[in-house]
């Protein structure tokens, strides 16, 4: 195709897209159906994880639920068993460690079948300056909130690719798009996944996959007891947000395709911001938002190092 012919039919597809996305603001997307779809959830044994393993147990889907918490994924099971899941399938897993995933998704390959929809939401932080925290914690940050993805994708979606059917949600951070202190390792954590599922989207669109979907979630603070202690300076427009009103978000954009989920929607305004306007006054903003002090009364959980748990 030549300069003039691609610039064209460039031009048009801007127009028709943009005129798309307008209309899709007051046309509601219909919801897919996810009854009957294998959908594996890293991080379920409480939080947002637990939650929304419950709301997916109500549509139907085919539950699987990992954590490292055995008792906790064990709640989990038995309350999507009771909101009226039919199948669910909890196995304990330490997503920070390759061989582990790959060994526990064989199992799951065998005992449940293909994943067809995977949620990466194990987590962890740990909610100090930079210079301040443990080596420890750095690498089990990264190994937790990025490698992990790493190997669920290795190991289920190479089965999505073969039927052209699939989800991959990456759950990351509104601290995934803008840097904040003492958060440093944890949003070093969080861009990285952002840049990863980015890619695999469209590394499955370069493959013509068309039929495996992305969705990034980046949410602001979620009250699951991981971020506690954290204050919001301005809460009316960057609400500390309540677990179900965050995991119905969630859900409802996995239904819909959509592609990025930004939690609360103000979200969407600073990610815009940051890329237009000048960096002096980008720090500025930041700090009349709260950026610089968002962690200074944080307490977190306890035992961070062994919380390879839910957002």
């Amino acid at each position: 195709m030549n300069f003039f012919l691609e610039t064209l039919r460039v031009i048009g597809l801007a127009i028709y897209f943009t005129l798309e996305n307008f209309f899709l603001l007051f046309i509601p997307v219909r919801k897919k159906n996810v009854t009957g779809e294998i959908v594996l959830i890293t991080g379920a044994g409480s939080g947002i994880g637990r939650l929304m393993a419950l709301k997916f147990a109500r549509l139907g889907a085919t539950l699987v639920l990992w954590d490292i918490s055995v008792e906790g994924n064990k709640e989990t099971a038995r309350l999507a068993r009771k909101n009226g899941a039919a199948r669910v399938h909890n196995y304990t897993c330490d997503c920070s460690k390759r061989q582990e995933v790959y060994q526990v998704a064989d199992q799951v390959k065998k005992e449940v079948g293909d994943v067809s929809i995977l949620i990466n939401n194990a987590g962890i932080v740990t909610g100090k300056r930079f210079l301040d925290s443990p080596d420890a914690m750095i690498q089990k940050s990264m190994e937790v909130n990025t490698m992990a993805h790493f190997w669920t994708v290795k190991a289920f979606v190479p089965a999505m690719v073969a039927s052209n059917h699939g989800h991959v949600v990456t759950i990351s951070s509104a601290a995934g798009l803008v840097g904040v202190t003492g958060l440093a390792d944890y949003c070093a954590s969080k861009f990285a996944v952002v840049g990863f599922a980015e890619s695999l989207a469209i590394e499955m669109l370069a493959l013509g996959k068309t039929g495996v979907k992305s969705t990034i979630v980046c949410p602001f603070f979620i009250n699951t007891g991981m971020f506690d202690g954290c204050k919001t300076k301005w809460p009316r427009f960057l609400p500390v947000m309540e677990p179900d009103y965050a995991a119905e978000r969630i859900i409802s954009g996995i239904l819909r395709n959509q592609v990025y989920v930004y939690i609360p929607r103000s979200i969407t305004l600073l990610v815009a911001l940051k890329g237009l306007i000048p960096t002096k006054l980008g720090m500025l903003l930041g700090d009349y938002m709260g950026y610089f002090h968002f962690m200074e009364t944080f307490t977190g959980r306890a035992n961070k190092i062994e919380d390879n748990k839910s957002q």
